[in-house]
């Protein structure tokens, strides 16, 4: 190899990999085991709706606290109480206050949803609040469960971090008569860590055929719900698209993919068997068909590493051995889509669960986005290349080894990372 090409992709490969490990040193684990939800079932009647809703009680009460003056513990939050734990404020839930008030706990979930038909706010009764311990909440993924959560009284005992506690509520509407339309958001701000990665379940009842709507972030713009249309469709679409343009390691598994194609067939088959096999395991992951010890995320966190370290060292090496056998590769990419499609499903069962209605509909939208993001990818670098291709080789051969570069010593740290989580897991 010349000393000048060696050196545009020693100086390629640096810039790659400082500009990835600055976004990925101080990143978590890829996936949002402690993501929060929040849900809501809208029931219609002719003249009423009645939304139930289930959030975390943090959403509803952290921008209350008051400020802290020196030494002194800030003003509680209302239904709070504050102190101090190895020098560290911390919150608990005042029981007595919430026994003595539920419905003031509900209100600020009401003052907080902007609930609009014609563009005009609808104002909401509070009529039942009910608070569960995290991991004994009962079911709400359908509306049975959700009218069953809301009319069951669990016993609580102090102490009850505020973070430990969900908050079952129903509001009620009163409308001027069937809706057609509405749109709905939340302009509760919480300040709370991560928050833009809340995932918002909407379920709406207007016909026989429930439609479900998934939004992301703390819904400050409005959601429109219409009873006719593929809004619930398509926000699950988006939702796929997001998760995998947003996974850096998804993102990195892909670019390898498309530079060590040789030619647009490879690169399609390729990609084929990447969508099989993580369409296979997105399911299965999600209906629960896989291990439930707490090695197992990790563990396929780690496979997912490897996998980009084995594509790019599959790409580095193609444009040295073209006659590599192509089946052998599709085999390799299938069985790779399986891993990836695991950490997909983990992420997916986060939002839904098994019993929610319309649940095909819901996956197959999701696996959509996830193709159309992958696409997206492609046609974005694809064409790239081979016009480098075709305007300088040496400076194509040089993007193409450093991007694998870049990706693989990506890959190694998170390898890293990822292993000693799962040996924590089983220490």
């Amino acid at each position: 190899m010349h000393k000048c090409l060696r050196t545009k992709i020693f100086a390629f490969g640096a810039l790659i990999v400082s500009l990835l490990l600055s976004l990925t040193l101080s990143a978590s684990a890829h996936f949002l085991l402690n993501l929060n939800v929040r849900i809501s079932h809208v029931e219609h009647s002719e003249d009423v709706l009645r939304v139930y809703m289930r959030t975390p009680m943090p959403y509803l009460v952290a921008d209350k606290v008051g400020e802290q003056d020196g030494d002194a513990l800030p003003d509680a939050a209302p239904f709070t109480t504050n102190a101090m734990s190895d020098g560290q404020l911390v919150h608990f839930v005042d029981l007595q206050a919430v026994m003595s008030d539920p419905n003031g706990l509900g209100q600020f979930a009401e003052d907080g949803l902007h609930l609009l038909v014609d563009n005009h706010r609808l104002r909401g009764t509070v009529e039942a609040v009910r608070l569960h311990r995290v991991g004994n909440e009962p079911g709400f993924a359908t509306l049975a469960e959700a009218q069953q959560a809301v009319d069951t009284e669990t016993a609580l005992t102090s102490p009850l971090f505020v973070g430990d506690t969900i908050v079952d509520l129903v509001l009620y509407y009163d409308t001027d008569g069937p809706v057609q339309s509405y749109s709905i958001s939340n302009v509760l701000d919480p300040g709370l860590p991560d928050q833009d990665q809340t995932a918002n379940l909407i379920l709406d009842y207007a016909s026989d055929t429930p439609q479900i709507f998934r939004s992301r972030g703390l819904m400050t713009e409005p959601l429109v719900v219409q009873q006719e249309g593929y809004g619930g469709f398509l926000s699950f679409v988006w939702e796929g698209i997001r998760h995998i343009l947003e996974g850096l390691d998804h993102v990195l598994f892909v670019v390898c993919l498309v530079i060590g194609a040789q030619t647009l067939r490879a690169l399609l088959l390729r990609a084929t068997g990447f969508t099989v096999g993580h369409s296979v395991t997105l399911s299965l992951g999600f209906f629960g068909f896989v291990p439930s010890g707490a090695w197992f995320v990790p563990a396929v966190e780690t496979g997912i590493a490897l996998s980009i370290i084995f594509a790019a060292v599959a790409a580095f090496m193609s444009y040295k051995d073209s006659a590599r056998s192509e089946v052998t590769m599709v085999l390799l990419t299938t069985l790779i889509g399986l891993l990836h499609g695991l950490g997909f499903s983990f992420v997916l069962h986060k939002i839904l669960q098994v019993t929610s209605p319309n649940i095909w509909q819901s996956l197959l939208a999701f696996n959509l986005g996830v193709e159309l993001g992958q696409v997206f990818i492609i046609l974005a670098l694809w064409p790239a290349l081979i016009m480098c291709r075709r305007v300088n080789s040496s400076l194509w051969m040089s993007i193409r080894v450093g991007l694998a570069g870049g990706c693989a010593a990506i890959a190694c740290f998170w390898t890293f990372q990822r292993v000693a989580e799962v040996y924590s897991t089983l220490a």
